[in-house]
């Protein structure tokens, strides 16, 4: 089961996780643009990667492509990308001013499970009430449903 918080004193939104998986593997999926564009988002969008380097001072690109053809990219810059945590900033790039910075965690917790934590720092209430009201929600639940396909049928 997936948890969105959204912080009342901050303007954060924290998601956690777990899954049957290890750390590294969790990592791993994040990192690898092939695995990254399998399962992040919405069901009913596919992701194209248009730039991918997942490692410190590395950015990235991708596009989420719905049914109808209409894209949506998103890029940003990986901060600190380490098997443990990765830093990195995010940009919808339909709101080109709204700067996140994300920072993710892969907690070993014991028994073959994981935990993924994450937390986005946006820059005001506003915007962060806006992220919850977009649809964010659908997507993380989809991504992470898909995710958890791939660590059990063995492809992370």
């Amino acid at each position: 089961m997936t948890t969105i918080q959204a912080d009342r004193t901050v303007p954060i939104i924290r998601i956690a996780r777990e899954f049957q998986a290890t750390p590294g593997q969790l990592f791993r999926a994040h990192v690898d643009a092939e695995l990254f564009k399998q399962w992040v988002g919405p069901d009913a969008m596919r992701t194209r990667i248009d730039h991918w380097d997942a490692r410190s001072g590395g950015s990235f690109r991708y596009v989420s492509v719905a049914g109808d053809g209409a894209e949506y990219a998103f890029r940003g810059c990986f901060h600190e990308v380490r098997p443990d945590r990765i830093v990195q900033t995010f940009t919808y790039e339909g709101e080109p001013d709204g700067v996140a910075l994300e920072t993710l965690w892969f907690d070993d917790i014991g028994n073959g499970r994981s935990g993924l934590r994450t937390q986005s720092l946006v820059d005001s209430f506003e915007a962060r009430d806006a992220w919850l009201k977009s649809g964010m929600e659908t997507g993380v639940e989809d991504g992470y449903a898909k995710l958890e396909r791939m660590l059990t049928d063995g492809t992370v």
